[in-house]
């Protein structure tokens, strides 16, 4: 296992009373459970929990792909045995959640129809594609990968932890989220304005999108009658639907769609359209989310941002503002960041929360967009998104405040387990560019041997 400073890291074995965030146990200690992997601890760290204030100097304890104890060094004890390490000068954070990515070279629905939520993004992700390996140099280590915006609805998304060391997954199977029953986890991609225009049978007018959108809902609406007014008698039962059962799952609550708007009547239309048809809806990009932010707040709907420094490209979002996440969280809006990869390299993904605070925005609300309000945008929050016992062991270790242009993400942990490591040569390829970067090795071609030789090479 490669760890960051290697000489650096000094071995301590603590034992102090079990106290503030870290487990209570009897006795007063912390144990490992019984076949459980080796407990690591990292101690006199600066943490970021997103559930309670920054521990200044603080110990983070996980075992076994999970949290076992967070809090105070005075307070935290380190379990017998467990390997420690002295984290001085470091900050450790939650591990970064993007609620609206595109990596995997994504290409999902085509241009044969506006609406089509049967179409799954799970099924054209390459998961060779060197973007996972940007999204762990960046800290990230929960995304929601979707389809594009040029439908109205382009399909269900899929929700990925990047749970692997160094080298990537063997399939997408290997980073899924799943249910309790093994179905992988994701919502429903749509989105309106002027993505989604264009020639027959796309819309020419926003007008002519919501009726779309709202025929769909309503036949949605019918088919899920017929199935259930058919009690399983298949002389009864309708033809199945894909698309259609998509739309129910999204009604039901199942499914959260996420919706592509940008402009403010644009983003009342899609409240209208949820306050309708019953789903629970994420609002993504929002540009004009400062000007319609009390009716966002009123409708109860969570708003994923996207913060660039250099608009343009697209009208309806001239308005944009750094202000947009001060704006809406005052309003009483639940705001989140992403990246909309490559839009944002998720490389600097936390450079979105430090140009939010700079606009104004609280800086603890902003790291919570970096991670637990992302985590509950995607109905995850359970799992990811805040470091307390009993979560998934997903954070990243940062040389400097996350805030600070100059601090680097030095390794990043998913469930426990080190997926990158800045001192690795190979892992640095990712987070700094260079020859070989773009490129999902084969040891059996040689031509490629150089570019990894020369890891750090720009």
């Amino acid at each position: 296992m490669n760890l960051w400073n290697r000489r650096n890291w000094l071995s301590a074995a603590a034992s102090a009373p079990c106290l503030g965030l870290s487990l209570r146990l009897s006795g007063g200690a912390l144990a490992a459970a019984p076949g459980a992997s080796e407990p690591i601890a990292w101690t006199h760290a600066k943490i970021v929990t997103a559930a309670g204030p920054v521990i200044n100097d603080g110990t983070l304890v996980v075992q076994g792909g999970s949290i076992l104890a967070v809090g105070p060094c005075d307070s935290t004890s380190v379990p017998a045995g467990a390997k420690s390490y002295d984290a001085t000068g470091k900050w450790i954070m939650p591990g970064l959640v993007c609620t609206h990515s595109h990596i995997g070279g994504v290409g999902a629905a085509d241009g044969s129809a506006p609406i089509q939520p049967g179409v799954r993004i799970l099924d054209a992700i390459n998961v060779k594609e060197a973007g996972f390996k940007r999204a762990l140099a960046g800290g990230l280590t929960t995304l929601m990968i979707m389809p594009g915006s040029g439908h109205l609805i382009s399909g269900q998304t899929v929700y990925c932890k990047l749970r692997y060391a160094g080298k990537g997954p063997a399939t997408i199977d290997d980073i899924l989220i799943r249910d309790n029953d093994g179905k992988p986890i994701g919502g429903l991609k749509m989105a309106n304005g002027t993505n989604s225009q264009g020639d027959a049978p796309f819309p020419g007018t926003r007008g002519k999108s919501a009726f779309l959108v709202r025929e769909q809902y309503i036949k949605a609406r019918e088919y899920h009658a017929k199935r259930t007014a058919a009690k399983g008698d298949p002389d009864k039962l309708p033809p199945r639907d894909l698309h259609l059962e998509a739309l129910i799952e999204a009604m039901q609550g199942t499914r959260i769609v996420h919706h592509h708007t940008h402009r403010h009547d644009d983003i009342i239309t899609v409240l209208r359209l949820s306050q309708e048809f019953g789903f629970r809806v994420v609002l993504h990009h929002v540009s004009e989310g400062w000007k319609v932010a009390k009716e966002i707040a009123a409708a109860k709907a969570a708003c994923s941002v996207i913060v660039i420094d250099s608009p343009g490209g697209k009208l309806e979002a001239r308005d944009m503002t750094f202000k947009n996440g001060r704006i809406l969280d005052e309003a009483g809006v639940r705001v989140a960041f992403h990246t909309d990869d490559w839009i944002t390299d998720s490389r600097v993904f936390n450079r979105s929360a430090a140009l939010a605070v700079r606009a104004g925005m609280n800086r603890d609300r902003a790291l919570e967009a970096l991670t637990i309000a992302g985590a509950e945008m995607l109905g995850l929050e359970h799992r990811v998104g805040s470091l307390s016992p009993g979560k998934d062991a997903d954070f990243c270790v940062l040389s400097g405040d996350p805030l600070s242009v100059y601090s680097r993400v030095l390794e990043t942990w998913v469930e426990g387990q080190q997926a990158f490591d800045l001192s690795d040569p190979e892992d640095a390829l990712y987070a700094e560019g260079g020859q070989g970067a773009g490129f999902e090795l084969n040891p059996y071609l040689c031509c490629f041997g150089q570019a990894w030789q020369n890891a750090g090479a720009k």
